[in-house]
């Protein structure tokens, strides 16, 4: 039961990321500032600056871009990755198509400086 609200979440989420692309055709107005970006495409599983509320980190496991974990583990690699594709488990969909290269390349930046 778990994994089918966890899918449907995801699912949810991916939906409404392709409905604003498609409405105006582009995720943040286009722009290529990772903040900008990362409010539009990230901010409301992973939290405005990073910390995803508790609620999202208890329910649906969404990491903390903030946390001393991932901030050791962190690399532009894996971050563009998972922007680009999603998260192997199936829970954080991929961007790929929603967001241009330049954004995806943007946020994968902008990431990496949450925490410091």
């Amino acid at each position: 039961m778990r994994r089918l609200v966890t899918a449907l979440v995801v699912a949810a989420v991916a939906g409404t990321v392709a409905t604003l692309a498609a409405c105006d055709r582009t995720v943040a107005g286009g722009s290529t500032d990772g903040a900008t970006v990362f409010r539009a495409a990230c901010a409301s599983c992973h939290g405005e600056r990073g910390k995803p509320p508790q609620q999202m980190a208890a329910q649906l496991g969404v990491r903390d871009l903030t946390g001393a974990e991932f901030r050791a583990r962190r690399d532009r690699a894996t971050i563009e990755g998972q922007v680009r594709k999603g998260s192997g488990n199936g829970r954080m969909p991929g961007f790929e198509g929603a967001l241009t290269a330049a954004q995806i390349e943007a946020v994968t930046a902008y990431v990496l400086t949450l925490g410091d």
